[in-house]
């Protein structure tokens, strides 16, 4: 009879640890009721959206550019690359995003970025594992795009790194924030045309001497919160592949479509 106890009590304390925290997140639910994390109306789950801010997000989904991610307006039936992939072929080699860059996800992305509302990263991340399943199944290693250390200073955290811990998490593949830094201090890229974007990250970032090994033929999975010209996931992707990293895709959270 005690072998039989003693057997059963592992088990008989894994579910009451689970009903105390379900009884724990039931009481912490009437307190503090969950709402959308973009207009704090009510919803039924902590982290998410309510029916009306949902429907505001226009979500990239099949047909899209095999290479730029960008949602074609017909079904050709089958994978295929756009015109402005074909002319201007990108560094990487594939970019996804969750959804275009208007509504409520250029709000959550502004939210996250500038509002201090870390918390969103739950929530973005989520979602970005999920449109960028492709791409993390051929990834070796997470990298985020990171900030120049005088603006990580100011911002007082890196969105994208927030993102790419939160991928990470889900998908199980490894984080390396250090396998890539900001070494220029470029000015901002909101009102600059493609080519004023790409001259002022000439130089922008490099492998450090001390993660090269660690990152010699690894298929890096670059993470970032907003896709728009491409510049910047091109310059990272070229010190990427320059310091050893055998391949380069990108998962943003939000993506221009048509460029600014």
């Amino acid at each position: 009879m005690r072998d039989l106890i003693e057997t059963q009590r592992p088990g008989f304390a894994s579910r009451l640890l689970h009903a105390a925290r379900e009884a724990g997140r039931l009481i912490i639910g009437l307190i503090y009721p969950p709402t959308c994390i973009a207009c704090q109306a009510a919803t039924s789950e902590p982290h998410g959206l309510c029916a009306a801010c949902w429907s505001g997000i226009r979500f990239i989904e099949r047909p899209f550019c095999e290479r730029l991610g960008t949602p074609f307006q017909v079904d050709f039936g089958q994978p295929l690359v756009s015109p402005a992939a074909l002319a201007d072929p990108p560094v990487f080699g594939r970019a996804r995003a969750v959804a275009e860059y208007d509504g409520t996800a250029s709000l959550l992305v502004h939210r996250l970025k500038y509002n201090d509302r870390p918390e969103l990263a739950c929530a973005l991340g989520g979602m970005m594992t999920r449109a960028g399943a492709e791409l993390l199944r051929d990834a070796d290693l997470i990298v985020p795009v990171p900030l120049h250390r005088w603006r990580l200073w100011r911002r007082r955290f890196n969105q994208a790194m927030a993102l790419a811990q939160v991928v990470a998490g889900e998908s199980g593949l490894p984080c390396d924030p250090s396998a890539l830094a900001r070494v220029k201090h470029t000015r901002r890229q909101v009102g600059l045309t493609k080519a004023q974007r790409q001259e002022n990250l000439q130089g922008a970032f490099r492998v450090p001497s001390g993660a090269a090994a660690r990152l010699r033929a690894k298929r890096v999975l670059l993470v970032d919160d907003v896709l728009t010209t491409g510049s910047t996931a091109n310059a990272a992707a070229r010190a990427l592949l320059r310091g050893g990293a055998a391949s380069v895709d990108i998962l943003a959270f939000a993506r221009v479509v048509q460029e600014l």
